[in-house]
């Protein structure tokens, strides 16, 4: 457990590192083959809108007097990953869907952030809810404790305000816009989110590294 810890909080420094003076990946070893960068820069679209490129909101974007980016406790910033897929014509993972990707994957690690896959394109399939019903989010806070989960698009929190309430108040984090999560298998992946350090910021930049296992790619 010694040496565990000792590793989390050496891949948090070097991810905090990393986001503060952009230097290359280092490639780790023996258990993870591969870091994947899910960081998305800001920048204008075709239509003229602007994106904002990978962010991160936090608890206090949903519940005023929550936790803030910069105020997430460091240990809910790395954590197991998993992958599930939202395929058309859904627009929201369901309790079900939670149910079968269990089935057929095991459990959700206890402590996981949960990242939402869209099939095909990211972009191609925006909707103005949150790609995880009220329902399953509830389950995954309650049952399987995440920490927080990581969407394509935008997080569109807006259009249900007890789902979002219910997030902060689990103190679940949502990181919005992150690249496409093609390369990264359902589970096995270690999750490493370094918010900016903006005082008392609801919502932040953010750099999200996903340190994949070596036996995906046979390492």
């Amino acid at each position: 457990m010694r040496f565990g810890s000792f590793i989390i909080a050496c891949a948090l420094g070097l991810a905090l590192l990393l986001f503060a003076d952009g230097r290359p990946v280092a490639r780790p070893q023996e258990r993870y083959s591969q870091v994947v960068d899910l960081t998305r820069t800001a920048q204008v679209k075709a239509n003229s809108e602007r994106s904002s490129g990978t962010r991160i909101i936090s608890p206090a974007a949903m519940i005023p007097g929550t936790w803030g980016a910069a105020q997430i406790p460091a240990e809910r910033l790395i954590a197991p990953l998993v992958v599930m897929d939202l395929n058309a014509p859904s627009a929201q993972i369901s309790v079900d869907d939670v149910a079968t990707w269990e089935a057929q994957h095991g459990n959700v690690p206890q402590g996981a952030v949960v990242a939402v896959r869209r099939a095909g394109s990211p972009n191609s399939s925006s909707s103005s809810q949150f790609p995880v019903s009220a329902d399953a989010a509830q389950f995954l806070m309650d049952a399987r404790y995440t920490r927080g989960f990581i969407v394509e698009t935008p997080a569109s929190l807006g259009s249900d305000r007890t789902l979002s309430r219910q997030i902060a108040l689990h103190g679940n984090y949502v990181v919005e816009e992150s690249t496409p999560l093609a390369a990264l298998p359902e589970t096995g992946s270690l999750i490493i989110v370094a918010p900016a350090k903006n005082g008392d910021a609801a919502e932040s930049p953010v750099r999200v590294l996903a340190m994949v296992p070596a036996t995906v790619h046979g390492a």
